[in-house]
């Protein structure tokens, strides 16, 4: 594998990283169509686990086979693929290799009470994702919820084991619960904070929602009006969430959400390469496709952040 100077220059912002976990993310960085443009499209399938498994598979049946994604990921020319122990470790000696994979290590479900204090589970461990191949762990935390710091001392602890033996840590920041308005879990305010904390906390790459104009805590509100942060267009947006997360010194990617028209995901895509987004990591919009218009509106993806 030759590591492009634009992955290079990456991997230089990670100061503290093993040779070790500097391989596992170049390994994302280089695969695929994406290779080696410092851009990332990955395919995440935690839904099953979030949302249960009709909501996520029955508008394509042919979802509800694990090998199913590890095909759609390589096929698509994808970076990597993200999905909870059982769905990695149904493929793993099948495709063995084929394309970089994230063990998401916590989860959550449907049919749990939690609100203000929204939560996950510890599902996976840093050494399962050793035995399986993997390249990186996942994880959520939701920043605003009651449980927000228990969550956030475990993703500490679970970023340093993996750090340990080699392994690149991607971090879901989902801001939830507490006092958090429905609208203000996406606010331009929020999702900026919430990548912010996924870097301090020592993400390699950071998954946030995009980012809507609202602004939801009224003392940051005042900032951003009385220093007129940009917030009008998605790019706007984007960039400010980049600027969040070190200065652009770590990679950010942004969330597909829920099933929407190719031309309305399109549209959100372009922001994010205007922006300076590292790419989408886009899940449902993309399985519960079928899977030859899944394969087709990826290629167009990967097109738009190739600048095409």
């Amino acid at each position: 594998m030759k590591i492009t100077q634009r992955v290079k220059k990456i991997l230089d912002n990670y100061e503290s990283d093993s040779p070790g976990t500097k391989a596992n993310l170049a390994r994302i960085l280089m695969q695929g169509k994406l290779g080696g443009t410092g851009k990332l499209v990955i395919l995440p399938v935690d839904q099953g686990f979030e949302h249960g498994p009709a909501r996520s598979f029955a508008p394509n049946p042919a979802a509800y086979d694990p090998h199913y994604h590890f095909r759609l990921a390589i096929d698509a020319g994808l970076s990597a693929y993200a999905a909870p122990l059982g769905m990695i470790e149904a493929g793993a000696d099948s495709f063995a290799g084929a394309i970089p994979t994230i063990l998401k290590v916590n989860s959550s479900n449907s049919l749990a009470r939690f609100k203000e204090d929204a939560n996950q589970a510890v599902t996976g461990s840093v050494g399962d994702a050793l035995r399986l191949g993997c390249s990186a762990i996942g994880l959520t935390i939701y920043p605003g919820s009651d449980a927000a710091f228990d969550m956030m001392e475990e993703a500490r602890e679970l970023a340093e084991e993996a750090k340990s033996v080699g392994l690149a840590v991607v971090i879901w920041s989902y801001p939830r619960g507490g006092t958090l308005s429905k609208d203000g879990e996406t606010a331009i305010d929020i999702c900026a904070y919430a990548a912010h904390m996924a870097a301090l906390l020592g993400a390699h790459i950071i998954k946030v929602k995009p980012p809507t104009e609202f602004l939801e805590l009224p003392a940051a509100k005042k900032v951003y009006e009385e220093r007129n942060i940009p917030r009008a267009t998605l790019a706007e947006r984007v960039r400010h969430v980049v600027q969040s997360a070190f200065d652009g010194r770590r990679l950010v990617v942004f969330s597909g959400g829920e099933a929407k028209g190719i031309e309305g995901l399109l549209g959100e895509v372009r922001g994010v390469r205007d922006g300076g987004g590292t790419g989408s990591i886009i899940g449902r919009n993309t399985f519960q496709r079928p899977r030859d218009e899944a394969i087709a509106m990826l290629d167009q993806i990967i097109r738009i952040y190739q600048g095409k």
